[in-house]
């Protein structure tokens, strides 16, 4: 009898915690690497949100907690909705979880049946394909282009829908492209969709603060689409709180009800103490993580430029999140150092044992041709990386 399930063996390692993996390994041996590959703010969690962590601790909060969350905490997410997305909920639509993956794995469990088609337009975030599949659904990638800017449009979103669609997945700002969806180009969206109505959509909006386009726009603000969208956030990016992982939704009530049934089953309740001090940061004003956001966008348009001194980089300007995510397929077929480029697994690989530069391949996140580079990072690391990279391309 087979030891482990057909389920995690057919699953797929995430590419950016393996990738981070083999970078902390040659770390271990002794070598300078710099990390360009995980998106993690490389800011401290601000001050005055660790204070209220501080507080809940000498308030002796160290109890289980709610389920979906706690009341005010809740609270807290309705104001923010309504405050930045015009969003209104009630407390029954709103789960807190585990970071915004949970919610993510939390919605397949509930909605996704054997066969049911998911749209994930291309590039997508590494992990949405696999949990699909986990819970029996199919993927069904929609090729975009660093001409379109990384965006599907209608006429692509229309010819993808088939009799088995039964939601579409997709994130803005974007992971890993950045990319930024504005309101026409969701209201053309929604123009499709508006004629399937049994179709669901997961927004993703965990990137929604670091945002270079002037305004973020949610699918779920159309009246037609707001019963039928799952909106995700959290406070990992914006607020620099990675690692206090705290996730959560805005829903349909029946969808946030069976959501919290199913995390009954599996966590229960998100850690006590990360959750209060996430009320004090959803209830503070988006300007008070703004420091971090202008710092980002000044090195989004260095590390740009400093690419746009490489041959074979071609790159799009993305309005959001802090990551580039470059075509590199000029590259294939060549041989380096002794070392052929087959594709852009071999050519991240390439980067990191010769350039000492972590980055991720784009095939994790559906686009073969293309390398997410992080610049979640000092502008001195990245004009380092930038530096070792162009060395050992000529």
């Amino acid at each position: 009898m087979q030891l482990l399930s057909d389920r995690i063996l057919n699953m797929a390692t995430s590419a950016t915690l393996a990738m981070a993996a083999k970078a902390r390994e040659l770390r271990g041996e002794g070598k300078d690497i710099i990390g360009l590959s995980l998106g993690e703010p490389d800011f401290n969690t601000p001050d005055f949100i660790k204070q209220a962590a501080i507080q809940a601790i000498n308030d002796n909060y160290n109890s289980y907690s709610p389920v979906d969350g706690y009341g005010d905490l809740k609270e807290a997410i309705i104001t923010k909705f309504k405050r930045d997305n015009n969003l209104t909920y009630t407390p029954t639509q709103i789960v807190v979880s585990t970071g915004a993956k949970q919610c993510l794995a939390n919605v397949a469990s509930v909605m996704i049946n054997k066969h049911d088609e998911v749209i994930l337009p291309c590039p997508y975030w590494v992990s949405y394909a696999d949990i699909v599949k986990l819970n029996d659904g199919i993927p069904v990638e929609v090729k975009t282009t660093i001409d379109t800017d990384f965006k599907m449009t209608a006429s692509q979103l229309e010819a993808a829908i088939t009799p088995k669609t039964k939601m579409l997945w997709f994130s803005s700002p974007c992971n890993p492209s950045g990319s930024v969806y504005n309101r026409t180009e969701l209201k053309a969206l929604v123009d499709v969709l508006v004629k399937y109505p049994n179709i669901y959509v997961v927004s993703d909006e965990i990137y929604e603060h670091i945002n270079y386009a002037g305004g973020h726009a949610s699918i779920a603000e159309f009246d037609e689409m707001y019963d039928r969208t799952i909106t995700v956030n959290g406070v990992s990016k914006a607020f620099a709180m990675t690692g206090w992982r705290i996730g959560y939704i805005g829903a349909p009530e029946k969808i946030a009800r069976a959501c919290n049934k199913m995390q009954g089953q599996i966590t229960s309740g998100a850690n006590c103490i990360a959750q209060r001090a996430v009320i004090t940061a959803l209830n503070e004003s988006p300007s008070r993580v703004q420091y971090m956001i202008d710092e980002f966008k000044i090195r989004r348009d260095l590390i740009l430029d400093l690419l746009s001194d490489i041959d074979g980089f071609k790159t799009n300007t993305p309005d959001g999140a802090f990551y580039v995510f470059p075509n590199i397929s000029y590259y294939f077929g060549k041989t380096l150092r002794g070392k052929t480029i087959n594709n852009a697994s071999d050519f991240s690989m390439y980067l990191l044992e010769e350039a000492l530069v972590a980055t991720v391949d784009g095939e994790a996140f559906g686009n073969p041709d293309c390398i997410r580079i992080s610049y979640a990072a000092s502008q001195e690391q990245i004009k380092e990386a930038i530096k070792r990279i162009k060395a050992v391309l000529v």
